[in-house]
């Protein structure tokens, strides 16, 4: 779940956001200006998030290329199918749902 809070609101409970940031699992969306400022999220969400995002990268890419190599090795010059639009698509489409993007 994610709230919106002003930076006074955030300034004034701090202890309260963090232990619902962690107990609750919310994200909590600090406004400044009224403009999105940070965010405050359970440390445990930060580091699955983080670590994640260059880990499954570099995962994905060194998938790829070993397997444009064996399609090359076992298949010569016949097109990829499905078309690797429609695979970047499916994979993009993968990682925004962990991700819990729209």
């Amino acid at each position: 779940m994610e709230r919106v809070i002003s930076a006074t609101e955030a300034r004034i409970r701090f202890g309260e956001w963090m232990r619902r940031a962690v107990e609750q699992n919310e994200t909590i969306v600090v406004q400044r200006g009224g403009r999105p400022y940070v965010v405050l999220l359970a440390f445990e969400t930060y580091q699955r998030l983080r670590p994640a995002r260059q880990a499954d990268w570099e995962q994905t890419a060194a998938r790829i290329v070993a397997l444009g190599q064996r399609w090359r090795q076992e298949r010569g010059d016949l097109p990829l199918e499905p078309p690797p639009e429609d695979l970047i698509r499916k994979m993009r489409e993968e990682r925004d749902a962990q991700l819990g993007l729209p």
